[in-house]
């Protein structure tokens, strides 16, 4: 096979290795060799913390720290200050979710990876998901399965949904987002990433009901975090070209 890659499949298998899928499954789902997949891998690992998917706590060989990450990514000194003070922990304890909103690129999946490494270093139990891949797994379950996986997503200390907006998600999807969160509502905390407006998410979930129940639930003990800026893949993309 060619070295050459479409950026498609480079964003691709670099967004499955950070969900947690093993290198084999996304080179087989991918029809790529495994060796370019494990290449990813290493860049990855080399440049920032990935969170296991299954919750398993697993320390990269090499990891920049989450603060250096924070500075580097935010030139706001409020929300560097206002993400500090949630890698205490507080908010888990409080029972508070969190919401990180803001346009494509700007660094909310990177900080929510960085905090969720932070309180996995505190001893809390974190699960980061994609939206897409949480609702796709449940939509493909049988009900014994059915069970056991949505325990998993109801157990851990943080859940991290990532990637709200990215792209039109499957039928029924509000349902099984809803389950999750109206089940982890003042019990344990979720942290979501979207770059779409609140009022879209009824459109993006393909009901406008449940969207707004969900909303309603989520919000009432969450933080909020809005993240503006210019996307940094377009900024590294200018600066190589200069």
């Amino acid at each position: 096979m060619s070295n050459y890659l479409k950026v498609e499949t480079q964003e691709a298998i670099k967004h499955l290795l950070k969900t947690g899928r093993s290198q084999r499954w996304i080179a087989r789902e991918l029809g790529v060799h495994r060796s370019t997949v494990k290449r990813y891998a290493k860049e990855l690992t080399g440049s920032k913390c990935t969170i296991s998917r299954t919750g398993k706590v697993g320390r990269p060989r090499r990891c920049e720290g989450s603060r250096q990450r924070i500075e580097k990514q935010l030139n706001s000194g409020l929300i560097a200050q206002r993400i500090y003070q949630l890698a205490t922990g507080r908010f888990l304890d409080e029972k508070h979710d969190l919401l990180f909103i803001g346009p494509p690129g700007v660094g909310k999946s990177h900080l929510a990876q960085a905090l969720g490494y932070e309180l996995i270093k505190r001893g809390k139990t974190v699960l980061y998901r994609s939206v897409f891949d949480v609702v796709t797994e449940l939509l493909e379950l049988e009900l014994e399965n059915y069970a056991r996986t949505l325990k998993r997503y109801l157990k851990c200390d943080l859940l991290i949904i990532d990637d709200m907006g990215i792209k039109q998600l499957p039928p029924k999807s509000a349902e099984y987002l809803f389950e999750i969160v109206m089940r982890r509502y003042e019990i344990r905390s979720t942290l979501m990433t979207s770059n779409r407006p609140l009022e879209e998410w009824g459109k993006l979930l393909g009901d406008v009901p449940t969207a707004t129940a969900i909303l309603d639930r989520f919000l009432h003990h969450a933080q909020v975090i809005t993240i503006k800026g210019r996307s940094y893949r377009l900024k590294d993309r200018t600066a190589v070209r200069q």
